[in-house]
């Protein structure tokens, strides 16, 4: 049975009994707009709009009108989502979503629109259990198209494709869980074959499962779903150690499936791994010489996903999931003290505040959420409360310390919001202990601030209390009272929070004093008699006074009053307050409303007296202070208007007419402070609900009389600010009280106690709002007030616009203040502008008219449109004759704008308040309960938001003559001669555009008409108005680029011919700046423009569903007979009409003799032409192929780019066909080297020598095809006889073939070119360059070796110049002739590679440091993406004995990296080549070198890439690091066996005779460790076995202090233990580091000894969990430790005391009896006595056995107590008494016990108050007396 509210929730939702109104039943409406006061006319209006949607966005389809019917229609459907939600029936929602899924996937779609419509789409299907699988399904085929075609774009970077910087397409979140059940086995087959860790596609194919896996079918398919693929995905997961980019995906990819899914997949097996991989992402600093991996930051897992996964872990049969969290915690705790601070702290703040959120989501989710179609989580892997309440403590420590964190309290406070909903008796008790102290402290104002900020959060769940936590309500008082004193003007942030503090329970609680209630009634509970006494003493009538609320109004008001502002008066007298003081007043202000909202009448009355005492009996300035103290009396008047009125309004009135009954007033420049003050007080108790003002109406029309036409400023703007506020109290529609219980609580006591309404939500179903609507007299008034006002200042100004009557400027600057004033007021009763229309289509385009509560009364006249033609006329007039009139300007910009958009609200007011609302209703929420449980004033305010959401929408509204007129003029001010009122003109311009349809064709030929070179009468500033408008604001549209063709046809050539304008000089930086910008901005915001707007058939048979589906009927008719051919005559049309534009903005684009700034854009502009469905025109083609060789570099970068894009235009198709393997595929997955794809890999015995063998040959151009499984069809090349024919000649080529193949035919073209190509840039910044190799494999595989002749003597040449920047064109070209050479015939190529193997020999050898780097590029990027058969030359010519010494170290270091460049393109498909290669390096490994050295580690680690230990995948044929290392092991041994310390004692010199072993030893050592530490980066997975056996001798040499000395070997050494320290472990390589740990531990080194044991500290801290899922590894590692702290080396005995005290701390060891007896027992050794020596005998050194254990016993003490830094556990006191007892030991004991009270009394400092009262008095004095300075604790 579900409560009532919900029934009622139901039947509102579902619309209660009202479906024949609507005619069906809707899915959700928004409820709000069921409380509006004119909701009854709703239901027939959102019927009207939406079967007008139906009918024309249906019908724009059928006749094909892409643009605008379709946009404009779906832009319309999207408006209506927002105010009406999704009233529509089921099945008009299933149709919109097919419609629009039809849209988004249209092939050719431009990709501006495709956004447009997957946002829509993204909303339709936001609510997720409106349409279940069976009423909707989606293919997932399309959409992966889409995404594969613009996220894997082919020609994107070619320029044949402009796509926005960020696409954002998040339709897959939606649609998955609507695909086909199919579709996970269609997904998986295909993009399986692209699973290839070592290639790029691996990355697609894994972030494409997380994007589109459907992870939400019922559990009867879960065999068709997730099933199928999660052994495999979670294996590969558990056996990746390196952290590759893609792991990031998969894990977001598992937590959507567990979070879908729970219940249904055991965890279990994968807790420990998921929790170690989780601590470890978070990377947390550990030990002190940690090296950071800079891979292991960048691809570190998102904490969002993190959560959600988990959230999904918690809970169910085993209490695995809560034991591990419960330790992350503990192991992390201590980093959340606010004095650690680092780079993760942000990401552990973030952890703190979403887990508890993800957990209250998942409450909901199980115990309140309205069942759905989801899977629903089974009763067995629900939360019980035990578990819940398991959760909160493991999260309470960590947040409470985070209160304080240096990032700011509020993701404590968020955390701690969450938690109290759960738990509030764990979570509110401690944070009140930190609250009550940081109120009573003067010292440190940012406790309070932040325990402040956490009250505000866990407040609702306080003051509501409940069963959980029925003391919650005693605190508010005590709470209150206290916080008083933080109303402190000269501590702002304190003050801004305690303001928000005491709102916000006086928001929660009626300030009503019950005291009476506990004689009259006998029901009140222990607790409740408590609460009514409470209240009594808060609330009780006088005497004695209401004392918080009174203090309140005194003390704090008067605080900021009086001790604020006051003391600055006299030195500022400032036009306007400053940012702080405005926000001081907006809190003063908010706060003392909501507390006069919420008390009783008499508690009011009294409040009222006082402020109307307070405000009438000073007189205030009217800058700050009067603002305050008027804001405070308008709360007053706002809670109760007629009493307040009663008071206020006749005290100012008859101050006012005194004071002005004087003549001189009316004329004087300064009024008198007190005349300001009246009118501003009056001004500001106005704003209350027009009724209540109607009685003082003649009153206040005097006073407006009297002072509008006053001749000082402050005083008629405060005049105006008066009219203002009488009129739109009388005009607009508002609620009028927001008490938090509905109708206040002025209720006899009898019946009514205002107890049971603490921190009560409101019931939406009976919110009762009373809303102001305006009555008859009302409005009467105001338009009186318009006549007797309005009126005269409009004739006034009309006449003088006309000529008949002089004013001066002031007077002029008054009238429109008046005026804008009266439009402001009222501008709610004025109907909007009417007109003709200007612009038509074959689909209507009516504007959407919203009521909004107003009846407009068109029997007067409209007083909108007479302001508009005064104001048209006026503005002529200034412009002619007074244009430095700019304030007068100003105005009327500003009255201009409010004519166009003002309905009764701005909407930056909106957005503020839209915002403002969001944020308290996040501090207030109740995620648990869900269902909008909000507080009431929070209810009324939505409503309220939602009524002006309606007033606001203006989206689509038809463009008028009017608006036209009006734009014209904005336009004009826009190009006036003062910059401010064109940038004033040009912000309201902007907003318009936005706002009509269409209106941006019409203006930009006027724009242009200023750039019109034969115009000579434009002056420099309407040149750089007009400029101004084509660039747009930040934010809104840019003329010069909008995405149709016939704007850009205009706009374009304009700006480039403006090059010859008169008024335009290059002089002027300010204009050379906003070419700069505009041509800038052009480029950033150019997205390729459609040219097919076609429109699919399945689109169109989906819309003709829609418009004859039921619901509202469709408004519109199915297009008739005549009209179809129409409409695909007019699609063809605009299809035809986008070719023309290209030959047109080519004619313009030839004005070649423009200035050079001018040659430049225009380039540019023409390069934004280049499509790849669309060949440019030939002379186009022509012109970039001239500018390769134009002077200008600028033009010449654009050439090169825009050549290659032509290159691939002219490209001809090659054919492809199916190839089958002849060897069958393994039937399960069997991944890597097998004998099915055995023929892809190179074999030296089978290559292709002939032109028989290299066709017969089928090569496979990409590398991962094969290795995981092989694609459904793989696609090679047709045989050559079906290719299309190579070396065409001249006379069969077309006409853009035929240009480019003369230019470089010539001879001194191709001169020039080479020598352009190879000059230098940038000195030391040049690298090379993927555009010019774009454009030389272009030209080589469009015309073969046609042009290789002409380049052949310019290559020979570079490559013996040493220049880099020559070296650097000759890769260039190299790399793109071979990349061009791929569909060459046998013959050219066998030519080819003859000439080019002793080229690329000759410029190996020539290589410098510079250009290292280019020829590894250069050979990487050739080999790229082809069949290693076809580049046998390459390769064999590279592997010629790489590192043969000449030429010197560095260039065999060189010939190494471009070896490998070119091997690492290949993968696993040169097995051959890597065993060749490392069986001619392995003799080399002793290299003299360093660079050498560092180049062959690097090597190895590709050598050795292949060999992955991943799941599924076969033992590779490349070389194994198993093999390998043994083979490395037996030439190691000479250093693994003796004992002696390992000396780099190596003399480089290679002549002086073999050198032994042993020193050859010690440089095999240098190399592997080269090798090691490169490989820890990249691989994919470690070889742990094999390091292990590496390990000792690491140990042997890495240093323990960090010497100055630079040791290679050491520091190498010490590097490599610090990287595989870090390592993932697996749980079965556990046990043999141990093993091997333990064996270095008795080494006879203490060196070694000593590392093992920081080794140790960050391994553990790494693989947390796993160690502890194991408990014999756990004491395995405890008795390791408790051993070496009892070893003879102190270094070793204190580093093992740190270890310890780690462990301890991040409790992974605990501190049990059992050890604290060992410590006490080692500690109590006897020492043997000390017998005088005689001075300097040896034998005083070695300490004896019993010294050693006594002083490790101490050192245990020591680390126990040091593991808890910040808190003082029960066994504390006592460890430190029995530690004080060595205090007087022999040294080194007295030394460890000093610093361990020294760090004692540091660490434990702050919070002194709080620890000591652990400890009995005698032990304090003992402490006191061992931590030495005795003033310290005193």
């Amino acid at each position: 049975c579900e409560p009532v509210s919900t029934q009622n929730e139901r039947q509102l939702n579902r619309g209660g009994a009202r479906p024949e109104t609507r005619g069906f039943v809707p899915q959700k409406d928004i409820v709000y707009n069921k409380l509006l006061p004119y909701a009854d006319n709703l239901d027939a209006e959102s019927n009207e709009i939406l079967s007008k949607i139906k009918g024309n966005l249906g019908r724009a389809v059928e006749l094909r009108e892409l643009w605008p019917g379709v946009l404009f229609w779906t832009r319309k459907l999207s408006t209506y989502l927002r105010l009406y939600g999704r009233k529509f029936s089921k099945e008009d929602h299933v149709l919109f979503v097919r419609l629009l899924y039809e849209l988004v996937t249209i092939p050719k779609l431009e990709i501006s629109m495709m956004q447009g419509f997957a946002r829509l789409l993204v909303n339709l299907l936001k609510k997720k259990d409106l349409l279940s699988r069976d009423d909707l399904e989606l293919p997932w085929r399309p959409l992966y198209e889409l995404y594969d075609r613009i996220l894997y774009s082919k020609t994107e970077h070619l320029g044949l494709n402009w796509f926005p910087r960020y696409v954002y397409d998040p339709t897959h979140t939606s649609t998955k869980s609507y695909f086909p059940e199919s579709a996970t086995q269609e997904m998986l087959d295909e993009w399986r074959p692209l699973l290839c860790p070592f290639d790029v596609t691996m990355q697609r194919a894994i972030s494409y499962f997380e994007l589109f896996l459907p992870t939400t079918l019922p559990p009867e398919l879960q065999h068709k779903g997730f099933k199928l693929w999660f052994d495999e995905l979670i294996s590969l997961w558990v056996s990746v150690q390196n952290l590759p980019v893609w792991e990031v995906h998969l894990v977001n990819l598992f937590a959507r499936l567990a979070n879908d899914n729970i219940g249904y997949i055991d965890w279990d097996p994968y807790i420990p791994k998921i929790f170690t991989r989780i601590l470890r992402s978070l990377n947390l600093p550990v030990g002190t010489s940690q090296m950071l991996v800079s891979r292991y930051l960048t691809n570190a897992y998102d904490i969002n996903h993190i959560v959600i996964w988990v959230a999904a872990l918690l809970g169910g049969p085993s209490k695995q999931a809560q034991a591990q969290l419960s330790g992350l915690f503990n192991s992390i705790t201590s980093f959340f003290h606010p004095s650690n601070h680092g780079r993760w702290l942000m990401k552990l703040m973030k952890l703190l505040q979403r887990l508890p959120m993800s957990v209250v989501k998942r409450l909901h989710r199980e115990r309140y959420r309205q069942p759905t179609w989801l899977t629903p989580i089974p009763e067995s892997h629900r939360f019980t409360e035990q578990d819940i309440t398991d959760f909160v403590e493991s999260m309470k420590q960590p947040v409470l310390l985070a209160m304080f964190s240096k990032t700011g309290s509020l993701d404590a406070a968020q955390a701690l919001q969450n938690l109290a909903l759960m738990r509030p008796e764990l979570v509110i008790p401690p944070v009140l202990e930190k609250t009550y102290p940081a109120m009573e402290t003067l010292t440190e104002p940012h406790q309070l601030t932040a325990t402040l900020s956490c009250m505000i959060g866990v407040a609702r769940s306080l003051v509501a209390g409940g069963e959980r936590f029925p003391e919650g309500p005693t605190h508010m008082l005590p709470l209150l009272m206290r916080a008083l004193p933080g109303v402190d003007p000269n501590d702002f942030s304190k003050c801004m929070i305690t303001f928000q503090f005491i709102a916000t329970f006086a928001t929660l609680v009626p300030l009503v004093d019950c005291s009476s209630a506990v004689h009259d009634r006998n029901d009140l509970t222990q607790v409740r008699g408590l609460r009514a006494v409470i209240l009594s003493t808060i609330v009780s009538p006088p005497p004695p006074p209401d004392t918080f609320f009174l203090s309140f109004c005194e003390g704090g008001a008067r605080d900021v009053l009086i001790h604020g502002p006051v003391l600055e008066i006299e030195e500022i007298e400032n036009e306007k307050m400053t940012h702080l003081e405005s926000l001081v007043e907006l809190g003063l202000s908010s706060t003392f409303s909501t507390i006069l909202t919420q008390c009783s009448r008499e508690i009011f009355q009294i409040a009222l007296q006082k402020v109307f005492n307070f405000a009438t009996t000073n007189i205030f300035e009217t800058r700050v202070a009067g603002r305050m103290v008027a804001d405070m009396c308008r709360a007053a008047t706002k809670c109760h208007p007629e009493e307040s009125l009663k008071l206020f309004v006749p005290h100012c009135c008859t101050t006012i007419t005194m004071i002005t009954a004087n003549e001189d007033v009316q004329d004087e420049e300064e009024l008198d402070k007190e005349l300001l003050w009246n009118l501003q007080l009056l001004s500001e108790v106005t704003r209350v609900d027009g009724d209540k003002l109607l009685p003082y109406s003649t009153q206040l029309v005097q006073i407006l009389q009297l002072t509008l036409h006053l001749k000082c400023k402050q005083g008629y703007s405060l005049a105006c600010n008066l009219l203002y506020h009488v009129q739109r109290s009388s005009s607009l529609i508002y609620p009028i009280e927001y008490y938090s219980v509905p109708g206040g609580f002025h209720k006899a006591d009898k019946d009514y106690l205002p107890i049971k309404d603490w921190g009560r939500p409101g019931d939406l179903w009976n919110l009762d709002i009373c809303w102001h609507v305006p009555n008859t007299e009302e409005r009467a008034f105001v338009f009186y007030t318009l006549d007797l006002l309005l009126q005269p200042e409009l004739q006034k100004l009309k006449s003088y616009a006309e000529g008949e009557q002089d004013m001066s400027r002031d007077d002029v600057l008054q009238s429109l203040s008046i005026v804008q004033h009266c439009l402001l007021g009222a501008g709610s009763l004025m109907p909007p502008l009417s007109g003709e229309p200007v612009i038509h289509s074959m689909v209507h385009l009516d504007e959407t008219r919203l009521y909004t509560g107003v009846d407009y009364d068109l029997s007067r006249e409209n007083y909108r449109e007479v302001i508009c033609r005064v104001m048209r006329k006026l503005l002529q007039h200034i412009l002619e004759h007074s244009e430095d009139d700019t304030k007068s300007l100003f105005s009327i910009i500003k009255i201009i704008s409010d004519l166009l958009h003002f309905k009764g609200s701005h909407k930056h007011e909106f957005d503020s308040r839209w915002k403002s609302f969001s944020l308290v209703k996040k501090s207030m929420e109740n995620r648990l309960h869900g269902s909008k449980q909000h507080i009431r004033a929070l209810l009324v305010d939505r409503v309220m938001l939602q009524h002006e959401l309606r007033n606001l929408t203006v989206e689509g509204c038809e463009y008028r003559q009017v608006h036209q007129e009006l734009l014209t003029d904005l336009l004009r001010l826009s190009t006036s001669t003062y910059s401010q009122v064109r940038s004033r003109a040009q912000d309201v311009l902007f907003t318009a555009l936005g706002t009509y349809n269409f209106c941006c064709r019409d203006l930009i030929p006027r724009v242009l008409e200023f750039l019109e070179p034969s115009r000579t009468d434009v002056t420099q500033q309407q040149f750089k108005g007009a400029m101004y408008c084509l660039l747009g604001n930040h934010s809104g549209l840019c003329l010069a680029n909008l995405q149709y063709w016939d704007c850009i046809a205009l706009t374009w050539p304009a700006i480039v011919r403006s090059g010859f304008s008169s008024a335009m000089s290059l002089e002027k930086p300010s204009i050379v700046r906003l070419f700069d910008d505009l041509a800038d901005k052009v480029h950033r915001q150019y997205e390729t423009i459609g040219i097919d707007f076609s429109i699919p058939e399945s689109c169109r048979a989906v819309a003709l569903q829609l418009m004859n589906s039921g619901g509202p009927q469709a408004s519109e008719s199915v297009a008739s007979e005549q009209e179809e051919p129409r409409g695909m005559q007019r699609q063809e049309q605009k299809n035809a009409d986008s070719y023309l534009i290209v030959p047109i903005s080519l004619c313009l684009l030839q004005l070649c003799c423009r200035p050079w700034k001018f040659e430049h854009i225009s380039t540019g502009f023409l390069s934004l032409m280049l499509r790849d469905d669309h060949p440019l025109p030939s002379s186009a083609v022509l012109f970039f192929v001239e500018s390769l060789n134009h002077d200008s570099l600028l033009v010449r970068k654009v050439a090169i780019a825009a050549v290659a894009g032509i290159m691939k235009q002219l490209k001809r198709p090659h054919k492809k066909h199916t190839e089958t393997s002849s060897i069958p595929e393994p039937d399960e997955v069997c991944v890597g080297d097998r004998p099915d794809n055995q023929w892809l890999l190179y074999d030296s015995t089978r290559l292709p020598h002939s032109q028989q063998d290299w066709e017969d040959c089928h090569f496979v151009e990409k590398t991962h095809w094969g290795y995981y499984s092989w694609p459904q069809k793989l696609m090679v090349y047709a045989p050559p006889k079906d290719q299309p024919k190579q070396g065409l000649t001249r006379d069969e080529m077309n006409e853009r073939e035929q240009i480019v193949y003369d230019h470089f035919s010539d001879p001194a073209f191709i001169d020039k070119l080479i020598k352009f190509l190879s000059l230098e840039d940038r000195k030391g910044k040049d690298k090379f360059s993927p555009r010019r190799f774009c454009l030389f494999k272009g030209l080589f595989r469009n015309f073969g070796d046609a042009f290789l002749p002409l380049l052949w003597p310019h290559m020979e040449r570079l490559v013996v110049d040493t220049h880099e920047s020559a070296q650097r064109c000759v890769a260039e070209i190299i790399s793109g002739l071979i990349r061009g050479s791929k569909h060459w015939s046998y013959s050219k190529v066998e030519k080819l590679w003859a000439m080019l193997c002793p080229l690329l020999r000759r410029a190996l050898s020539n290589i410098t440091v510079e250009t290292y780097a280019d020829w590894g590029t250069c050979i990487a990027t050739a080999c790229e993406s082809r069949d290693p058969r076809k580049l046998h030359w390459l390769f064999e010519m590279l592997m010629e004995s790489p590192v043969n010494g000449e030429g010197g170290s560095f260039v065999d270091a060189c010939r190494l990296y471009v070896l490998q460049g070119g091997l690492a393109q290949q993968e696993w498909r040169v097995p051959e080549l890597l065993h060749r290669l490392l069986q001619y390096l392995e003799p080399k490994l002793t290299q003299v070198y360093k660079n050498v050295r560092e180049r062959i580690g690097s090597v190895l680690t590709y050598i050795f890439m292949i060999d992955v230990n991943l799941p599924n995948t076969q033992p590779t044929l490349s070389p194994r690091i198993s093999e390998f290392t043994e083979r490395i092991l037996v030439r190691l041994k000479p250093l693994l066996d003796g004992d002696e310390e390992i000396q780099n004692h190596v003399i480089e010199e290679n002549g002086a005779g073999e050198q032994d072993e042993r020193t050859q030893a010690i440089k095999l050592l240098k190399t592997v460790l080269k090798w090691l530490m490169t490989s820890a980066g990249r691989s994919f997975s470690s070889a742990v076995p094999q390091q292990l056996q590496l390990l000792p001798l690491l140990f042997k040499i890495a240093p323990v202090e960090n010497d100055d000395s630079y040791d290679e070997l050491k520091r190498d050494a010490k590097t490599c233990l610090s990287l595989m320290s870090q390592g993932l472990l697996y749980p079965e390589q556990i046990s043999e580091v141990l093993r091997t740990l333990k064996k270095i531990a008795g080494s006879n080194s203490w060196h070694a000894r000593h590392s093992v044991l920081t080794y140790l500290q960050i391994m553990v801290f790494y693989n947390l969990f796993t160690f502890m899922s194991n408990q014999k590894s756990v004491s395995d590692v405890r008795g390791l430790v408790m051993s070496l702290l009892e070893d003879e080396q102190l270094e070793v005995r204190e580093m093992a005391a740190t270890t310890l005290s780690g462990f301890l701390q991040c409790n992974f060891l605990m501190m049990d009896t059992a050890m604290q007896a060992h410590f006490e027992a080692l500690c109590k050794t006897r020492l043997p006595k000390r017998r005088r020596r005689e001075l300097g005998s040896v034998v005083d050194t070695i300490p004896s056995a019993d010294l050693v254990r006594r002083h490790a016993g101490v050192l245990g003490l020591s680390a126990c107590i040091l593991s808890s830094p910040y808190d003082v556990p029960a066994w504390m006191p006592q460890l430190l008494m029995n530690l004080s007892v060595h205090l007087n030991d022999t040294q080194p004991i007295e030394m460890t016990v000093k610093k361990t009270l020294s760090n004692f009394r540091r660490t434990h400092h702050d919070n002194w108050q709080e620890h000591k009262q652990q400890f009995t008095d005698d032990q304090l004095l003992v402490l006191t007396d061992l931590l030495v300075s005795p003033c310290y604790y005193a």
